[in-house]
């Protein structure tokens, strides 16, 4: 039983950040049950989404008066609802924060946005690249010389927005316990990853952010925090900052001292000006060997080296495997929830293969009377009939 264990949240589906949010919130034990459009498939040529996994679904037609008087009863035995449509979708709906609050005052309300609830251009449309644009995220990722490097949807969708939004969820059902009463969590993606670059405002503020990309020290500016090709063609991460692990880097990989020493982070003889110079000819001692040789050479030590895994390769590597960082679930292999607990251990489970396997059982575990349940079926063989 994971911590939020004792939990009810409505997810109403949607894609990206939402269906992460409900991933991790299912991960750590809450009971999540995900509202899908009437007809959705929650399976695609056989294979199940790894986000779905953990929940029950069920079909509710939201335009229809008898799918929103179903999805009002959930909200008055749920603990927290969240939805991800543009601002003023669920109001035209008639399925607001004012209106499922009044008919649970504790609930809380989670709302995922990439622009946030207001503002001028709350009401455009945008993906994760455009938010982290906004936010000065997008910037500062790339090599000098080119043009702004996509973090794939790793930035916005799921850490600025997902994670922020499973967090706001979980501090206000904390709140919820001491004051007894719901609230709305605005969480939009364009805020997330905004705050995700703190480290680099605080930088900026002391001199020593230059916002030319690729410029900066953990942009791959400096030869001891880059990747580095190896004589197979695979790829090596160093991140050698703190000088006994730069003097470590130096004696394992058998660095010419009189090039590299006093070139390290944080050495005030260290000159960035020979940085180009000090990269080629690392990259000239990495390309010498394999990428198993230099981890046959350097994992393991101190000298902040990683091998740069597919997403093949990772659930392979023997540290993953002694923390069983990934599961097997109905024969796919896929991350293990996170972050680990002592007492409150989380168990993956799977989801519902489609809306209509969960039905009726899970209407009357949510407290709903059998008059809802009947109305759930007539509106469920309308649907089908319809189609």
């Amino acid at each position: 039983m994971g911590p939020l264990a004792g939990f009810k949240i409505i997810e109403i589906a949607g894609i990206g950040p939402g269906p992460f949010c409900g991933m991790m919130l299912a991960d750590m034990g809450a009971e999540v049950i995900r509202i899908e459009r009437a007809g959705d498939r929650l399976v695609d040529g056989g294979k199940r989404p790894v986000t779905l996994r953990g929940r029950r679904s069920l079909a509710l037609d939201l335009k229809s008066e008898q799918g929103r008087s179903l999805l009002l009863k959930m909200c008055e035995s749920a603990d927290a609802l969240f939805e991800g449509y543009r601002p003023g979708v669920m109001e035209r709906l008639g399925l607001g924060p004012d209106i499922c609050l009044a008919r649970n005052s504790r609930l809380i309300y989670g709302r995922m946005t990439g622009w946030g609830q207001d503002g001028p251009l709350a009401q455009t449309a945008g993906h994760d690249i455009n938010y982290i644009a906004l936010s000065g995220a997008l910037q500062a990722i790339g090599r000098a010389g080119e043009a702004p490097l996509p973090p794939l949807n790793l930035v916005g969708d799921f850490g600025g927005g997902a994670m922020f939004l499973a967090f706001g969820l979980v501090c206000a059902l904390l709140e919820a316990q001491r004051s007894g009463q719901g609230q709305v969590v605005d969480s939009a993606m364009v805020d997330g990853s905004s705050l995700l670059m703190a480290m680099f405002h605080d930088f900026k503020h002391r001199g020593a952010f230059d916002e030319t990309r690729g410029s900066h020290f953990l942009s791959g500016a400096a030869h001891y925090y880059d990747c580095y090709q190896t004589a197979d063609g695979e790829h090596i991460a160093i991140g050698a900052l703190e000088p006994q692990f730069y003097w470590l880097l130096i004696d394992k990989a058998g660095l010419d001292e009189a090039l590299f020493a006093d070139q390290g982070f944080g050495n005030p003889k260290a000159d960035p000006a020979r940085f180009p110079q000090l990269k080629a000819a690392l990259a000239a001692v990495f390309r010498q060997k394999t990428r198993d040789q230099w981890c046959e050479l350097l994992e393991g030590t101190d000298a902040c080296f990683a091998p740069v895994l597919s997403i093949s390769e990772a659930p392979q590597h023997p540290h993953n495997r002694a923390r069983q960082s990934f599961v097997e679930l109905e024969g796919v292999l896929q991350p293990a929830p996170a972050p680990r607990f002592s007492r409150t251990r989380p168990d993956v489970g799977a989801s519902t293969r489609t809306p209509s396997e969960a039905g009726d059982s899970l209407l009357r575990h949510w407290g709903l009377s059998e008059r809802d349940i009947a109305m759930f079926q007539d509106m469920n063989n309308n649907s089908q009939t319809a189609r």
